[in-house]
Parts: structure tokens; sequence; C-alpha cells
């Protein structure tokens, strides 16, 4: 078992890291097996969550903007960059890791950062170990080893009870297959996406006005191929703008 890395967990809006938003970031960076430091923020992601994350994870709209008004939120950009600094190039260990680094390491290339950093996945690892288990969720596993979750489903007491997790299954099965327990290089690769364009962003308000719809999306918070697929939603559903 390692002595230091950072657990990592993140809500998002779905699960696709081309379409879909980061709506909690949790990060505990475990030294010694004990908490060193944490960093935990929601992440103003500039559309409307969706109503079955809201049933998963508690973030309401109604909290959301309340956590805005209040100033208790940032920005993706800004959340994204803080935990690139929190991180640093120490491991990263979550449940599923591959699926929180890809929407991390998507955030990163737009910012014309690097985030190559080795991680390490409790579900691979109870996968290998504890494959009679019928489910083998993070929350299964946490009840399978009595680790108590408070709030299910939010980012920090995720990325705890991955850490707690990890300690359990190296206490028990490290000695049989050590270099299960040791980071690899995560794999996913993706191109820098830039925002949307001026006329893309005006022809969306256009087309928004003339239809008489309601966006669930910032139009300025769009990428260019967000900002696409929009326009071609909105003219499938309701027709082009006739002059």
């Amino acid at each position: 078992m390692i002595k230091e890395y950072v657990a990592l967990d993140l809500e998002t809006t779905g699960l696709s890291p081309a379409r879909d938003r980061i709506l909690e970031i949790g990060a505990v960076r475990i030294t010694n097996g004990k908490i060193s430091d944490t960093y935990s923020v929601l992440v103003d992601c500039g559309m409307r969550i969706p109503e079955r994350i809201v049933e998963l994870t508690g973030i309401s709209n109604e909290i959301m903007d309340a956590a805005i008004c209040e100033g208790r939120t940032l920005k993706t950009e800004e959340a994204v960059s803080k935990l690139l600094d929190f991180c640093q190039n120490l491991p990263i260990l979550g449940h599923n890791v591959l699926f929180d680094y890809s929407f991390i390491k998507r955030q990163a290339v737009n910012q014309g950062k690097k985030f190559e950093n080795h991680g390490i996945d409790t579900l691979k690892i109870a996968r290998k170990f504890l494959g009679q288990l019928p489910q083998r969720s993070l929350e299964a596993l946490c009840d399978y080893y009595g680790i108590v979750q408070e709030k299910k489903h939010r980012a920090q007491e995720d990325a705890y009870a991955s850490s707690l997790l990890y300690q359990k299954l190296a206490q028990e099965f490290e000695k049989q297959a050590p270099e299960a327990f040791l980071p690899h290089p995560l794999v996913y690769q993706v191109k820098k996406q830039g925002p949307a364009t001026n006329f893309q962003k005006a022809y969306l308000n256009d087309l928004v006005k003339y239809h008489r719809i309601c966006l669930d999306v910032s139009v300025d918070s769009l990428t260019k191929n967000d900002a696409s697929r929009l326009i071609d939603k909105i003219i499938f559903s309701y027709g082009k703008i006739k002059r």
C-alpha cells in the first residue's frame, strides 16, 4: 500500500465526459493512512441539474443557486485548476477512477494544462479479489467492510470512503498480489475543445427567441461541439428560423 495519494470523487450531471459537466469535486490527500489535507467544492457548471442527478446526490438546483448567490461555488475552470494544484503529481485513487480522471483530464486539456497522474482503482482491485460478491459498487463494498458513509453520493464523502476501502482491501489481499495495490498509468485520450464562437452563440440566442424556448444551459458555457449539438437538436425539434 502506497504511503501518499489523493482520493478523488466527482459528482457530475451525467456519464459522458464529452457532454456532461462536473457538479462537485471532493479530494482527500492521504499520508501514511491518515487525512493530511482536503479539497471540496460545488461547481457552478452553467446548467440546470437533471432530476435524476438531484435524486441521486441530493444537490438540487435550489441548493446550487443559493450556493452561487452566497459565493460558495467556483466556475469549472477555477475549480479544476485548484484541484490540479491540490493533486500535484500524486497518484489518484478512486472507485472506477478512470471515470473521474476523464472528466478532469478533459477540463485540464481545455485549459492547456497537463494531468498525467497515475491511478489506483478500488473497483478493479475488488473485481480481482472479491469476485464472489453480487455487487461491487462503492456503496455495496462499504457495507461489506462496515465503512460508514454519512452522505452517500457526495464527492468528498465518497472520496474518503474509497480511501478506507483501499486500506481494507490492502489489509486483506496485498500480500497475495502487492502489484495490484500500486499506481498504474491512466489513459484517456482527449482533444482540446474551444469555446463556442460568437456566430454560434448569436444563432442559438436567435433560435431560442424565435421558438420561444428556455434552455437548461448557459450559452456562454458551451464549447464549439456543445453549441453545434444544441443547434442541431433545436432545429430537429422545432425547425429552422423562417425569414
